[in-house]
């Protein structure tokens, strides 16, 4: 299985129009790949903040559209990342109008094949943390040799949420995100400790550049179940390839099957 993590730089002399058109690009060359995947909030810039409103689309806005398209002509299965999302009337938002950083995967014809809402929002009491609302739903996706579990940016940070993927089958971790340089030990060691703990594969694809000031850490990383990293991308905009073997995750869990040893988190048990 190969997966191209697309680390597309960020940066205010772009337009949102122009860069989702360059990355509709270099999507549409990674054809061959299985699995192509863009950082978190790219349109934009993740602490681009007094942007999120101003460039939020609908779910089936033009980056769908666009990214639907690419995902078609590449013949790959698409995790385009997230967009600020502007939730409409029927579609399960809790109110009409709230925004959300909202992930899109597409099959390699261009179908949807599920959306994420990013569940832990980062900002404590200013930023994303307030202009967005929360999503409420744990997201798998099945591919035909694998599963992939969703997860975006801070939600790094809370591995109760990966065990949850893992326990819906989930056997590759994917996780866009707009991660800042000045932390970015803490992205390696936690893509690192995911991978570890939950005996999966961790895909985290990173932005390049710098949002509203901050720059990005980049570095986008390929963690195998046992924690090895297989590929790391360096600070600047790049596409990382990396080729997965996905029986290894069952071949890890079975040699050392330290899950089976959970007892804190299970579902009790029914009587």
């Amino acid at each position: 299985m190969r997966a191209s993590l697309i680390q597309i730089a960020v940066d205010e002399g772009e337009s949102v129009a122009s860069r989702r058109h360059r990355a509709a690009a270099l999507v549409r060359e990674q054809a061959g790949a299985d699995l192509v995947v863009l950082p978190e909030l790219w349109t934009t810039g993740a602490f681009a903040y007094e942007e999120f409103g101003r460039e939020a689309e609908p779910l089936e806005g033009p980056t769908y559209e666009t990214m639907a398209k690419a995902a078609a002509d590449a013949g790959v299965w698409l995790h385009a990342g997230s967009i600020p999302e502007r939730a409409s009337s029927g579609d399960g938002a809790t109110d009409e109008g709230t925004l959300y950083n909202t992930s899109l995967v597409f099959s390699p014809s261009g179908e949807l094949a599920a959306a994420y809402r990013k569940i832990h929002r980062f900002g404590f009491d200013k930023g994303e943390a307030v202009l967005m609302g929360a999503g409420r739903d744990l997201v798998t996706v099945r591919l035909p040799r694998t599963t992939l579990g969703l997860g975006t940016c801070y939600d790094l940070r809370f591995p109760e949420l990966f065990r949850g993927l893992v326990d819906a089958g989930a056997e590759v971790l994917v996780l866009p995100a707009g991660w800042p340089e000045r932390r970015r030990a803490h992205w390696t060691l936690l893509a690192q400790a995911r991978a570890v703990e939950n005996q999966a594969f961790v895909l985290a694809c990173g932005t390049a550049g710098t949002h509203a000031g901050v720059p990005q850490a980049g570095h986008s990383i390929v963690v195998d179940p046992w924690g090895e990293v297989l590929a790391e991308a360096g600070p600047g905009e790049e596409v990382l390839t990396v080729d997965l073997d996905p029986a290894k995750v069952a071949a890890t869990r079975e040699q050392f099957p330290a899950l089976k040893d959970r007892v804190l988190g299970l579902a009790p048990p029914t009587r």
